[in-house]
């Protein structure tokens, strides 16, 4: 998984694999979610992502039980 940010822009990506992308669909006006060719989630696209609350993000780690 990768995250990028571009400041410029205000654009959150989170690419969860390499799979190449078949098919782009609009949530709503700010998130779009990218597909490979076996429905498998490929990327998130977070527009306007700082003004709406989605970045910065709070991380947190914790131990499976």
């Amino acid at each position: 998984m990768r995250t990028t940010y571009y400041d410029d822009d205000d654009i959150l990506v989170i690419r969860l694999s390499d799979k190449p992308i078949s098919r782009e669909v609009s949530q709503d006006w700010h998130t779009h979610i990218s597909y490979a060719e076996d429905g498998s989630t490929v990327e998130i696209v977070l527009l306007d992502a700082k003004a709406n609350g989605a970045f910065p993000f709070q991380l947190e780690h914790a131990q499976a039980a």
